[in-house]
């Protein structure tokens, strides 16, 4: 069954003839011109802008508040040679942070060291605990956090209390209040007023280092880009520009981990780009935070012993299959415990793993459309987070209700909770009761902003060329989706690991494409006989065996009307979990989906099942117990030969020599019954006790005139139709108003 994830929504907005004109000049062509005019860059000095996207345009660093007080401190330590301590995250943004301050601590000759939380003994930010222990049997004197830190409180209090002062380097949201650190840069406070919102936690980092190196160090740039496309950020303004450099850097890296990292994901430098670091190399280093000590990444990423980071990286991929198939295993148990009643999932069980179920909300988010929060349950808590559509905003939904909590925190998509096991139930309800009472039930999917429709063949590689210019793709610069429909699927088959995913064959006006849809494979007979299918797609570079193709991927599908998909073939699989008619038609079942397995005999019983009915796909499974419309219902030549046949014989035992005869006739059992039945109405012949006497002196009629037959010949034409025909000539025939 093809559903559409996503709620489209699709721009027309043409680009002015001048502009068309100046985005010439810069070598793009009319479809990547319109995309850029859509999204607000539509005169001279914002394309140049745009598309310039320098390093010369990056922002004085010292522009961020207490830059210069932190640079000071950080020197000060330096020239006393005191103990610095590095303390950042563990996830992509905070390693790279991590990394990007130790080596430009480390070219000014600083002492220090460099600690990642765990995740499921430390938490995340500063930890009292962990402070304690680097300041009383460290000697740390100078504490610089990496994407973490304005949330800190009690940790940074200790430490100034003991005169160790903390320089806080971070850009997450803003508490209400925040701590009394030595100093706090921040591209968001309040009392500073820098130019760009949205750095990353590697991006205030690398900021802090072009300050204390007094130029911008392009050797860290790789970092940046990991850093920060990995932090989903928005891609504009300084983002932009760091990503482009450091994507650049990043293929050409000479860090030793990068390399062998690179290499255990079969990653060729020539294919990096920001798809290749955000769903390869980022989630192969935050598996290592989720699931394990994060620390190792930063020896990965700044180490310089060859067998080291040989090691650390095979390490690193094998956590990363290990968060693989947890996430999976998650994923199924709680697809068995969804309520299909419930506008809300509340999902908990003891066993799972804390540090994937972020992963696993989403996924589940994106089939159910609907929030969903997972929780781990241990020793009477129950601990994890929510995912939520655009239509329920999941903080404002719960964050009155803080009774019900031990911990919470979040924003409008996402949240983090932990709640006593007996208040699941409750908070199950305050969450279905906000969406009910707001009406919010059926608000469910998030949007999706289609660019513009495309002829297949209107493409070819110089247009991805042209979009490229584009790129970096990500938050707020999103990588252009394009409607495509009136097309012809001429081939749909399954590849990858079990057939979990799905190539297409494409063709339109002359023109033929591939498509690979990820996660699609059990739909590959839907898409395969989906009339009105329409795709939303991305376009990508496919190189095989020396051959470079334009490719389109996935991102979503939706059928307009009714789905008709023909399973009668004996190789086609019925599709699991999806009812037959009978069981649809069941209590008060709401079946999306239906197959139709076995034909009535009676046409009119089919259609009235399907009366009033509101299904979204049927599945034609058709099989038919007596298959008239292969006998047929007789020809007179059939009819002359058994009257002949039987007249012979004053009696005939037609229970118990039924089946000689058919054989000696050569006419099948069932339709020898109906032809004798036939006889026995025009009262050619009688039959009593099984045993069929020929009337000898029964009137000639015609073998029309039997009700039998009439019968018959409608139930051959049923079969018929219900066998041979298209799916869409059964649907309205199933459809038709017999008054019409």
């Amino acid at each position: 069954m093809i559903t559409s994830k996503f709620d489209w929504k699709q721009v027309d907005q043409a680009p002015s003839e001048p502009f068309l004109e100046l985005a010439k000049t810069e070598e793009l062509d009319d479809l990547a011109a319109k995309i850029l005019y859509q999204r607000g860059i539509d005169d001279q000095p914002k394309l140049e802008d745009f598309l310039s996207a320098d390093l010369s345009q990056l922002h004085d660093p010292y522009l961020l508040h207490d830059m210069d007080k932190a640079v000071e401190r950080i020197r000060q330590a330096i020239e006393a040679g005191e103990k610095i301590l590095i303390y950042g995250d563990y996830d992509a943004d905070g390693m790279t942070s991590s990394s990007i301050m130790r080596e430009a601590l480390e070219m000014l000759g600083a002492e220090n060291q460099v600690y990642l939380p765990n995740r499921f003994t430390d938490g995340y930010g500063p930890n009292l605990s962990v402070y304690k222990y680097f300041i009383e049997q460290e000697g740390i004197s100078l504490i610089v956090t990496v994407d973490n830190g304005v949330a800190g409180h009690e940790a940074i209090a200790y430490a100034q209390e003991q005169g160790i002062d903390v320089v806080v380097t971070d850009h997450h949201s803003l508490p209400d209040s925040l701590p009394e650190a030595y100093a706090i840069v921040h591209p968001e406070h309040p009392d500073g007023d820098y130019p760009f919102k949205y750095l990353a936690g590697c991006g205030v980092a690398f900021k802090l280092a072009s300050a204390l190196l007094e130029g911008i160090p392009n050797e860290l740039l790789d970092l940046v880009a990991i850093g920060t496309i990995a932090d989903m950020v928005s891609l504009t303004g300084e983002n932009r520009i760091l990503v482009k450099y450091g994507l650049q850097m990043l293929a050409h890296t000479e860090r030793i981990g990068l390399q062998e990292l690179m290499q255990v994901a079969a990653i060729e430098s020539s294919d990096l780009n920001e798809e290749t670091v955000g769903f390869k190399i980022a989630p192969m280093l935050n598996a290592l935070g989720r699931l394990d000590d994060p620390n190792p990444a930063v020896e990965l990423l700044t180490g310089f012993d060859d067998q080291e980071a040989h090691e650390i990286a095979l390490m690193i991929e094998e956590k990363n299959e290990e968060r693989k198939q947890v996430v999976q295993d998650i994923y199924d148990q709680a697809l068995a415990m969804i309520d299909p009643a419930k506008p809300a999932q509340v999902l908990a069980k003891e066993g799972w793993h804390p540090g994937v179920l972020g992963i696993v909300a989403g996924r589940l988010l994106e089939k159910l459309s609907q929030p969903v929060i997972l929780l781990n349950i241990e020793d009477g808590e129950a601990k994890g987070s929510a995912r939520s559509v655009e239509a329920v905003n999941i903080f404002e939904a719960l964050n009155p209700h803080r009774e019900i909590f031990e911990a919470f925190g979040g924003h409008a998509g996402a949240a983090g909770m932990t709640l006593a096991v007996e208040n699941l139930d409750q908070l199950s309800d305050t969450l279905c009761s906000y969406i009910l009472d707001k009406g919010l039930d059926q608000a469910g999917k998030n949007s999706l902003v289609i660019d513009e429709e495309l002829q297949l063949a209107d493409l070819s590689l110089e247009t991805i060329q042209s979009l490229e210019k584009l790129a970096p793709f990500g938050m707020d610069n999103r990588k252009p989706v394009f409607l495509l429909r009136n097309f012809q699927v001429l081939q749909s088959r399954t590849m990858g690991q079990n057939g979990a995913h799905l190539k297409l064959k494409l063709a339109q006006g002359g023109a033929e494409f591939g498509l690979v849809a990820f996660s699609q494979g059990s739909l590959a007979q839907d898409f395969a006989q989906a009339s009105g299918l329409e795709l939303a797609v991305t376009l990508s570079v496919n190189k095989w065996n020396g051959h470079t193709s334009l490719q389109l991927m996935l991102v979503d599908a939706r059928v307009q009307g009714v789905q008709l998909i023909d399973i009668r073939a004996k190789s086609a699989q019925i599709p699991e979990g999806v009812p037959n008619l009978n069981q649809a038609l069941e209590g008060d079942s709401k079946a999306q989906a239906v197959v139709l397995l076995e034909v009535p005999d009676e046409p009119a019983q089919l259609k009235q099942a399907f009366a009033g009915q509101d299904f979204s796909v049927i599945y034609f499974k058709n099989q038919i117990k007596q298959a008239y419309y292969l006998t047929g219902y007789g020809t007179r030549k059939q009819f002359a030969k058994l009257y002949k046949t039987i007249y012979q014989f004053p009696e005939f035992d037609v229970r118990h020599k039924l089946k000689e005869l058919a054989n000696y006739l050569k006419i099948p059992d069932i339709l020898l019954i109906k032809m004798i039945q036939i006889f026995e109405e025009l009262d050619f012949v009688t039959i009593e006790d099984g045993v069929m006497t020929v009337n000898k002196a029964a009137s000639k009629k015609d073998i029309s005139t039997s009700q039998i037959y009439q019968d018959l010949v409608a139930l051959v034409k049923y079969q018929e139709l219900m066998a041979l025909a298209s799916p869409k000539e059964i649907y309205d025939w199933l459809m038709a108003d017999e008054s019409d």
